[in-house]
């Protein structure tokens, strides 16, 4: 029988390796183009933090603060993917439109562009880009206008009517998708469930048509705004000749 103190001992066991934690890119690794990709596919999410640097160093698995090396601020980098989303816009418009359906196929781009990015589209209501999709959009609108019958100031005019209507709406309706599906349930529902209720006596207006208040659809407001936005060149034209 062996004894068992002669066996040699047994050599402890060694730990394995802990796993190398993914080391974070350095601003010199990224480039403004993957800065501007990471924050177009956070806000394709309906995500309101597009434009934080944790969330976008959280995308692109870098230090956050390397962003500050491509871009001033996140105001600068919010314009430029701002305008990158216009040329989606004018990328969805055919060549070969007359001036109506041109003004037409930019709302439709806008808010298709603008429902897809919402937190751009919430963003940038009130604001400008100052860069080359944006001159490209005023390009169209102008050319629009021109081609309708207006010169001078009323074309100045009337382009910004149309540009800054634009931006307010599609500004209005991606605005909303970023509140709480809870919330917008609620707001929906109003028409159906407490216009419905009020007062016959105290609001006659409201209770004659509630039936069709409740019928109408977001899309169909905004189809009747641009029409109306075409409508109001056509006056204008018409008046000045």
């Amino acid at each position: 029988m062996t004894n068992p103190a002669s066996k040699p001992a047994s050599k402890p066991a060694v730990p394995a390796p802990a796993p190398r934690s993914r080391s974070k890119r350095s601003g010199s690794q990224l480039t403004p183009e993957a800065i501007v990709q990471a924050s177009l596919r956070i806000a394709a999410r309906g995500s309101s933090d597009a434009f934080t640097v944790r969330r976008l160093g959280e995308e692109l698995g870098a230090d956050p603060t390397a962003v500050y090396r491509h871009f001033r601020d996140k105001d600068e980098l919010l314009l430029e993917v701002a305008d990158r989303t216009l040329g989606e816009v004018l990328d969805s418009i055919r060549p070969g439109l007359g001036w109506q359906d041109r003004i037409r196929a930019l709302a439709d781009g806008s808010l298709a562009v603008a429902l897809k990015y919402p937190a751009v589209a919430s963003a940038m209501a009130s604001r400008t880009t100052r860069r080359a999709n944006e001159f490209r959009v005023v390009e169209l609108i102008l050319g629009a206008v021109t081609e309708a019958g207006l010169r001078g100031a009323e074309a100045a005019v009337h382009y910004r009517m149309v540009g800054d209507s634009l931006l307010a709406l599609v500004g209005q309706r991606a605005a909303y998708l970023l509140f709480s599906a809870e919330a917008r349930a609620a707001d929906e529902s109003a028409w159906s469930r407490e216009y419905r209720l009020v007062d016959p006596q105290a609001f006659p207006q409201i209770t004659a048509v509630a039936e069709e208040l409740a019928g109408v659809t977001q899309d169909a407001v905004y189809q009747a705004r641009v029409e109306a936005l075409i409508t109001a060149i056509e006056t204008s034209v018409a008046q000045h000749r």
